[in-house]
């Protein structure tokens, strides 16, 4: 029997709390949800992802900035994330281009680190 392309083994993307790897600052592995952190997308990253809206159009300002007070020195109420420096870095350059494409000012707490 002749094997139809539709057969063919479909695997979904990861998704953590809903959401996939696009809607995280720091993501070590796209394939491992659990090192994913600093969620700052809404659902519709889902769409964003498959090309049928702009990323921008998704980010969740509230999230965003808990995961900017995440990132910073002094963490959200004494609780910072926990990362290579490396990964923190690329999280605030993430981060930092959101509020630049919006044409916000990048937060103090974003600056130090980028």
């Amino acid at each position: 029997m002749k094997k139809k392309l539709n057969d063919s083994v479909k695997t979904e993307t990861p998704l953590k709390d809903g959401l996939p790897w696009q809607g995280f600052a720091i993501v070590p592995d796209k394939e491992d949800p659990a090192g994913w952190q600093l969620p700052h997308h809404n659902k519709e990253v889902k769409r964003a992802a498959a090309g049928k809206v702009g990323y921008e159009h998704t980010v969740d300002w509230p999230l965003l900035e808990k995961a900017v007070l995440l990132l910073s020195r002094y963490g959200d109420e004494g609780k910072r994330v926990t990362a290579d420096p490396e990964l923190i870095m690329q999280g605030a350059r993430h981060l930092a281009g959101h509020y630049r494409k919006a044409g916000r000012c990048i937060p103090d707490a974003l600056c130090v680190l980028i």
